[in-house]
């Protein structure tokens, strides 16, 4: 896994500092924005005393907290902004089983922000347990999206032998997910610059998706998922997904749905694209009720509530 030539003393500095974190026994879980910006608004938090204050809560920090190593790491790749005397690492990192990951620091209001929460734990799951009862052998997979890598990384680590394709309209999702790769000394994944599938060529024995599915008035590359309710995104996956799967190849998509009155109509639009025996499919909820806040926002005013869902497509033959 090669790290962009472009941005190398950046990345050789996340890396090494990816690697000292880990030695050190770092652990963190991440959560939702909501509960990120309760934990840290409660009285003592406005500062931090440990390593996971610092890179997973991303609360200001005094130097003095850091070993020379750390701070080292961060000054010499620009990752870090001054508050006053203190400092705030532009950057998180987070642990999903034995995977550390590089991700963007709370609150993720830029554009290019690289996400990593909940979403992405529950995604996780989705693939393992694909991958632990599906028979296909996997020669050739992609990650739709990547993110900060998660998808990519355990498909790669669970079938050694496949090529695997991260691909993100992102540079800053790229980025990271070639340092987290190199971080797990993960060799079998490619990053590639790509609008969903647009960019690459050839068909998948697995496509694997977890694509923004919220209206964001921002617009945030990472959160936006288009249409009147943010399920746009995910219908273009299904429909590319149909045009490139091998025979016994699936399309895994976790997404999520705004409900209006009781009805889904991302499942109404995936029966409409699924129908006939090329492809047999399993559409189910994940969690019947996720980003409650969201409804809070303009454009949500009739939505119940927003379900997390997995789709599995598989084309027959």
């Amino acid at each position: 896994m090669m790290l962009d030539p472009q941005h190398l003393e950046t990345d050789r500095a996340l890396l090494q500092l990816g690697k000292r974190l880990r030695a050190d026994g770092y652990r963190f879980t991440c959560v939702t924005p909501a509960t990120h910006a309760r934990v840290n608004s409660r009285q003592g938090a406005e500062q931090a005393r440990t390593l996971r204050d610092v890179f997973g809560w991303s609360r200001p920090f005094s130097p003095a907290l850091l070993s020379a190593d750390e701070l080292g790491q961060l000054q010499r790749g620009h990752l870090v902004t001054e508050h006053g005397q203190l400092l705030h690492s532009t950057v998180r990192w987070s642990t999903l089983d034995d995977l550390l990951l590089v991700h963007s620091a709370y609150p993720t209001d830029a554009s290019d922000a690289v996400f990593f929460g909940p979403d992405s734990y529950r995604f996780a799951q989705v693939i393992h347990d694909h991958l632990q009862r599906t028979p296909q052998r996997v020669e050739h997979a992609v990650d739709i999206g990547c993110g900060s890598g998660v998808g990519a990384l355990l498909i790669a680590r669970a079938a050694q032998h496949a090529q695997v394709s991260a691909v993100d309209i992102n540079p800053l999702a790229l980025r990271y997910t070639a340092i987290n790769a190199a971080l797990a000394g993960v060799s079998n994944v490619s990053v590639e610059p790509s609008d969903l599938l647009d960019g690459i060529t050839g068909t998948f024995d697995l496509i694997v998706a977890n694509p923004p599915y919220m209206l964001d008035l921002s617009e945030r590359t990472y959160r936006h998922g288009g249409g009147s309710l943010g399920a746009a995104l995910s219908l273009r996956i299904v429909e590319q997904a149909r045009e490139r799967l091998s025979p016994g190849g699936s399309l895994l998509l976790y997404t999520g749905v705004a409900m209006v009155e009781g009805r889904d109509a991302l499942l109404e639009a995936v029966r409409l694209r699924l129908a006939g025996p090329e492809w047999s499919w399993v559409y189910r909820e994940i969690d019947p009720d996720v980003f409650g806040e969201q409804l809070d926002e303009r454009g949500y005013e009739h939505v119940e509530r927003i379900a997390a869902v997995a789709l599995t497509v598989t084309r027959n033959g």
